[in-house]
């Protein structure tokens, strides 16, 4: 499952990537994970940044698991359901990124975090969905969900997910509102290896209060313990 990723770029950075108009109220993310508040860029309002929940809100989450049906849509079901094929075709968005984690298993309870970025070393983005929600209270609010694949080779050998990374000819396809199915099918695939570098970093990763940039930094290999080991 991908429930972490970072989104490190400056407001001017992202919008003269994406094109759009980002507001006051974005911040850069070191250690971005469920229940947050993050920037997704939508397929009806492409024109801006919005901030949704990552898989659901903090309220629902004292009440509900978050399972990978919320964090992560898989592209093997995703036509299966008639919410997610609702959700690819009218709630679609991209998610603005410069790295993902992921978790290589040593042991039984023993796991050492990695940080997947481009080889360019700049920002691309995920593949996401959204839905919106009323609250017992009557508010409402906006989820996003991630999409993943089957891992490349690199990112396999770390764990078997990866999220489904978009690049700006992908991006373009995926915010359009011509874009059939099969066009939006078309780009649920890995990323090949090639363009994806990746390095250990501090446990400190596993910590949902900690975001500093320190976290990005390259670290030796540990587990989420802070023991050293000798796999990478």
């Amino acid at each position: 499952m991908i429930d972490r990723y970072s989104i490190t770029a400056s407001a001017s950075t992202l919008s003269d990537r994406f094109g759009v108009d980002v507001p006051e109220f974005y911040k850069p993310r070191y250690n971005a994970t469920t229940t947050q508040l993050l920037p997704v860029i939508t397929h009806t309002a492409p024109q801006g940044i919005s901030n949704f929940y990552w898989g659901t809100s903090p309220a629902w989450a004292k009440n509900k698991t978050l399972g990978e049906k919320i964090v992560n849509v898989r592209t093997e079901t995703i036509l299966e359901k008639a919410a997610q094929q609702k959700s690819l075709i009218k709630n679609r968005c991209i998610v603005p990124a410069d790295g993902f984690y992921a978790w290589k298993r040593l042991g039984k309870k023993s796991f050492s975090p990695f940080r997947f970025v481009s080889r360019d070393a700049g920002v691309f983005s995920f593949a996401g969905v959204w839905e919106e929600y009323d609250d017992t209270d009557g508010n409402e609010f906006h989820t996003f969900s991630i999409i993943t694949v089957q891992a490349n080779p690199l990112v396999a050998s770390v764990q078997e997910r990866m999220p489904v990374i978009l690049d700006p000819k992908g991006e373009a396809v995926w915010l359009g509102k011509d874009s059939t199915e099969a066009d939006l099918l078309g780009l649920l695939k890995p990323l090949e290896a090639e363009y994806l570098n990746h390095y250990s970093v501090s446990p400190r990763i596993s910590d949902n209060a900690a975001d500093a940039p320190s976290l990005i930094i390259p670290a030796p290999p540990a587990d989420q313990f802070g023991n050293l080991t000798l796999f990478d």
